[in-house]
C-alpha cells in the first residue's frame, strides 16, 4: 500500500515538472524542472529495485545534462540592463 501512495506521488511529479518544462518561459526555471523530472525518474528505478540505473539517471543525466543546460543558459542570456545602457549612450 505505501508503495503504491510513494509511487502515485512521484508519477505525480514526474508529470507536473515535465509539464512545466514545457510550459515555462524562462529557460532557468524549465531546467531546474528537468532536473526535477530526471531526479523522480530515478526515484522511479529505486522502486523497481534498479539501483544501478537510477545511479546513472542521476550521474549522467542530472549531474552531466544538467550542468550543461546551465552554462549554456548563462552563456546565452543577454543582460537587459546593460544593453539598455549602451543604446541610451
Amino acid at each position: 500500500m505505501l508503495e503504491t501512495i510513494a509511487f502515485v506521488a512521484f508519477a505525480f511529479v514526474t508529470l507536473a515538472s515535465a509539464l512545466a518544462v514545457v510550459l515555462l518561459k524562462d529557460p532557468w526555471h524549465s531546467a531546474l524542472m528537468l532536473g526535477v523530472a530526471l531526479t523522480s525518474i530515478a526515484v522511479h528505478f529505486v522502486m523497481l529495485a534498479a539501483e544501478f540505473v537510477a545511479m546513472m539517471q542521476v550521474l549522467v543525466y542530472v549531474g552531466g545534462v544538467l550542468v550543461l543546460i546551465t552554462f549554456a543558459v548563462m552563456l546565452t542570456q543577454r543582460d537587459d540592463e546593460a544593453s539598455d545602457e549602451v543604446v541610451q549612450a
